[in-house]
């Protein structure tokens, strides 16, 4: 089987392993138990993993929040900040909700912005689904026409997981700031494949996640601006770890092995990028020679070099899934791998759905080898691709 599904989730890097590895047993201990020698190690070594996602994002290591994935990250960005604005509204005794009434998003973020963005009708907040334009990149019409002084937050991703395409986030932050809103980007798919400065990107929150960069499962991280500061209430109550915003013991190892992951994101992005580009624009050009069988999806210039969405015009989705079986590939986003519906993502962009059925995501990464993109390459050539 050939891993071509590295947005779905990365392997973990051997350097990120080693450093893991002293915490699962030989250092093992809780870094909230400060008040012996080898608690307070521990928590050193959760603030130097800190300080590597920070430097890695052009953030300050206070500002770093660790939690157990992108998603919750979300969840945390989006309804924290919806319950904060709620609750300072009847500090100030509004009886009819926050002044700031309006969430905005986009019709092809993760599920989970747009289940939470949803989720926020409880608390008196107003949710707009946006579009997307048929390349997948934001409605620019659609959300200036949104855009007002009634909207509280905003919230894009950087990096589409299904697509690649990667969203004008410093131009979106622009207009946000310039109605008073607030910004937060989804950028679990965008560390390690472009680079990511929050000062220069000028976002407010911002969401992480370590498997998709190398790093180990179940652990991720929140960017909380400090200044101008951004306010959250936090969702999960307890022990006050995470300055307040996110209780519960810290898993050390995973912690350990995010921040290395960080470093080399960082660190190796731009020849990570050179090499598998190379793979991509093989494909694109072999792609290119069969217009009639094959489509990209997604734009052609706003995308990172990990991705390709593409549809199989002459196959149905059975036939398109017989073709591809020695190959670890997705037709969707993962998070949503049990649902048998064509993915939204692709209809949102105005696929019909036979067309997003018979589409694949094939991603490239660190770890892949020429010898199986020479196969890649072989079968998008094959007569298989032809069958009607």
């Amino acid at each position: 089987m050939i891993y071509l599904d590295n947005q779905a989730s990365t392997p973990c890097d051997p350097r990120v392993l080693e450093a893991m590895a002293p915490f699962w047993q030989r250092l093992y201990g809780n870094p909230h138990s400060i008040e012996h020698g080898r608690g307070q190690v521990l928590a050193g070594r959760v603030e130097e993993a800190r300080g590597q996602l920070a430097q890695a994002i052009g953030a300050d290591p206070r500002e770093v929040v660790f939690t157990s994935g992108a998603t919750e990250a979300n969840n945390l960005a989006i309804k924290g900040a919806a319950l904060f604005a709620q609750r300072h509204a009847k500090s100030k005794g509004r009886g009819n909700g926050p002044a700031r009434c309006k969430i905005l998003t986009f019709a092809s973020e993760h599920k989970c912005v747009l289940e939470s963005v949803k989720a926020t009708v409880a608390w008196g907040f107003d949710p707009v689904i946006l579009p997307v334009k048929t390349d997948g990149l934001i409605d620019w019409q659609a959300f200036e026409a949104a855009l007002d002084d009634s909207v509280m937050l905003v919230s894009v991703m950087a990096v589409n997981n299904e697509t690649g395409v990667i969203q004008p986030i410093a131009d979106i932050a622009e207009k946000v700031h310039a109605v008073g809103a607030k910004l937060h980007c989804d950028a679990a798919q965008a560390l390690g494949k472009i680079p990511l400065d929050v000062a220069l990107l000028d976002v407010d929150l911002m969401s992480l996640s370590a498997h998709k960069a190398y790093g180990p499962m179940g652990i991720g991280a929140l960017y909380v601006r400090r200044r101008p500061r951004m306010r959250l209430e936090p969702l999960v109550s307890g022990g006050n770890q995470e300055r307040g915003l996110r209780s519960g013991t810290l898993p050390l190892p995973l912690v350990v092995g995010f921040g290395v992951a960080a470093q080399l994101a960082a660190e190796e992005q731009a020849t990570d990028a050179e090499r598998i580009k190379a793979w991509q624009d093989a494909c694109l050009d072999r792609i290119a020679q069969s217009p009639a069988l094959m489509q990209i999806n997604g734009s052609l210039t706003q995308r990172v070099a990990h991705n390709l969405n593409i549809s199989f015009l002459n196959l149905d989705r059975d036939a398109m899934l017989r073709a591809w079986c020695s190959f670890a590939v997705s037709s969707g986003s993962a998070c949503s791998a049990a649902d048998v519906e064509p993915s939204y993502v692709l209809t949102n962009m105005g696929l019909s759905p036979a067309q997003a059925a018979a589409s694949l995501r094939i991603s490239f990464g660190r770890q892949t080898q020429q010898s199986e993109v020479d196969h890649l390459l072989a079968l998008l050539a094959s007569p298989a691709m032809e069958r009607a």
